[in-house]
């Protein structure tokens, strides 16, 4: 199928590494222009090399989203770099933090900076000229635990939860502009970190060399699911490409959990 994001330029926030890579990866081999960014240009470069390098479309730009001043300075690069943001993906988040016992006000404000008002910036600043063109994309990147949050890490549940209904309230917010705003939640992510953890945890336990003999392990320990397979990054990227795209008109405000059944709800 064609997506049709050719002539379409997305921005991928934090995409200098793990999802959000993946996500600027699967962009750009579907056609789109992507800007890839970190918080230090010389990473974002890196990963846009890279996709040159195979014949794709992408260029780095730089700012700190976890504060004002640095969202400006993103935003502000992202129009320079290619005048137009079509798309926009607020991959950018961060899962740390302590327990209910030891988090203080201090983490759970730092928690609500980084997972919700780093997306909220972006928004506000390239919302705007989507409007005024009559067509964008809007795409925030949670987690399932915004729908069954643990007890571990609650300021970072309690910031993902934010997220989800931020990105219901935005959609309303711009119903008729031709934008949609929509909430990708995975579960656990085979990301290049996650995969570095559960193999270090594998030889302590004895579970096996490869991630084939691992996988079950993983699933069976840490976060179990349907499939009994635990998500690729690209598979993150394909779903956040089809939403993205001319192709899902009709698809806004909706929350797509993709986590292998995990959550097994049909809400």
């Amino acid at each position: 199928m064609d997506l049709e994001l050719r002539g379409k330029t997305a921005l991928v926030t934090g995409s200098y590494r793990g999802t959000g890579r993946a996500i600027a990866a699967v962009l750009a081999k579907e056609g789109a222009r992507v800007l890839v960014h970190g918080f230090e240009r010389d990473a974002a470069e890196g990963v846009a090399g890279d996709l040159r390098a195979k014949g794709y479309e992408a260029l780095a730009i730089a700012g700190d989203i976890r504060n004002e001043a640095g969202a400006a300075e993103a935003a502000a690069d992202a129009v320079k770099a290619a005048g137009e943001v079509h798309i926009l993906v607020n991959n950018y988040g961060v899962a740390e933090g302590n327990s209910w016992k030891r988090s203080d006000t201090a983490e759970w404000i730092d928690s609500y900076q980084k997972n919700v008002l780093s997306g909220m910036r972006m928004a506000q600043h390239l919302m705007g000229p989507m409007k005024e063109r009559g067509w964008g994309r809007i795409i925030n990147l949670g987690t399932i635990g915004s729908t069954m949050p643990g007890a571990r890490m609650p300021h970072y549940y309690a910031a993902k939860g934010a997220l989800a209904t931020m990105t219901a309230s935005l959609a309303k917010e711009l119903a008729g502009t031709g934008i949609t705003v929509n909430l990708v939640s995975p579960g656990i992510i085979r990301t290049p970190e996650i995969e570095a953890h559960f193999m270090a945890q594998a030889k302590e336990k004895g579970w096996g060399g490869t991630w084939a003999e691992i996988e079950p392990k993983v699933l069976e320990s840490f976060m179990g699911n349907l499939t009994g397979h635990v998500t690729e990054p690209e598979e993150v990227g394909e779903l956040v490409a089809f939403i993205a795209s001319p192709r899902a008109p009709s698809l806004t405000a909706f929350n797509f959990r993709i986590d292998g059944g995990a959550t097994a709800l049909m809400l």
